[in-house]
């Protein structure tokens, strides 16, 4: 389970960020007061725009970050008195993991997997049952350097899935890919979430936190705004759908639009 509770993250600018944002403000606050938790054998979501907080926030409960305010726990351990406990139980996907372009597929696998203290037994055993999935069986002595874009995003999710971690959190799992593999990948975060593992995505896709996600939070100006399943959702702004509630949403607090 992730428990988050009144999560703030605050930056402070430099003179020269203050003049690229046209701004005299010193401090900027990315994540105001967030609440929200994630249980095993559930799709959470954090649907909103760019810039709305999303990734601060789930940087935060993968440890990537620090938090400036709030409280944060997953699996019952603090991500900042215990942050090494966190990692073991975590995978946290982003469009940044760089992945050397001299290796291949089988030596980074491996590679990662020792850092988790795998035995051999256990890395053959998820290495194939992985790269079977998602298609990387064949590709697997190729340079990464001459995969194709999204054959990279599906190795970075096997890296990041090699130690069969209880949660997974996903940013934007399907930004940059093409259809057959956006496909493979929602179906397996499907999987996931049936095995009861606690699932956390980052989206601003619509379509996607409507089919996916069991429970939905609309993530607007660093702050939750509401949050519930889509049935939940759809009935307290009176919209018929999760488009037409996230804009019912938004115009509230921008009435100008």
């Amino acid at each position: 389970m992730i428990e988050v509770k009144n999560l703030v993250k605050s930056y402070k600018l430099s003179k020269k960020k203050m003049q690229k944002a046209k701004t005299k403000e010193k401090i900027v606050v990315a994540v105001n007061g967030v609440s929200f938790v994630a249980k095993p054998g559930e799709i959470f979501g954090l649907l909103g725009p760019n810039g709305a907080g999303k990734t601060t926030t789930l940087r935060c409960v993968s440890t990537l970050l620090k938090p400036t305010g709030g409280e944060i726990s997953v699996m019952g351990k603090d991500v900042e008195s215990d942050s090494e406990g966190v990692r073991k139980h975590i995978a946290f996907l982003t469009n940044e993991l760089k992945l050397d372009k001299h290796f291949t597929p089988d030596y980074t696998v491996d590679f990662f997997a020792r850092l988790y203290n795998m035995d051999r037994e256990s890395i053959n055993k998820r290495k194939e049952e992985l790269f079977e999935y998602f298609g990387i069986t064949n590709y697997r002595q190729k340079k990464i350097g001459e995969l194709s874009t999204g054959m990279m995003q599906k190795l970075s999710i096997v890296v990041s899935l090699i130690h069969d971690p209880d949660v997974v959190i996903f940013d934007e799992p399907t930004n940059g890919l093409d259809i057959v593999t956006a496909k493979k990948v929602t179906e397996y975060l499907r999987e996931l979430r049936n095995q009861g593992k606690v699932v956390v995505i980052s989206t601003h896709i619509m379509d996607l936190a409507e089919k996916l996600c069991d429970r939905i939070a609309i993530m607007l100006d660093g702050e939750i705004k509401i949050h519930g399943t889509l049935q939940q959702i759809l009935e307290e702004t009176g919209e018929k759908d999760l488009e037409e509630a996230f804009f019912k949403v938004y115009k509230d607090l921008n009435p100008e639009m």
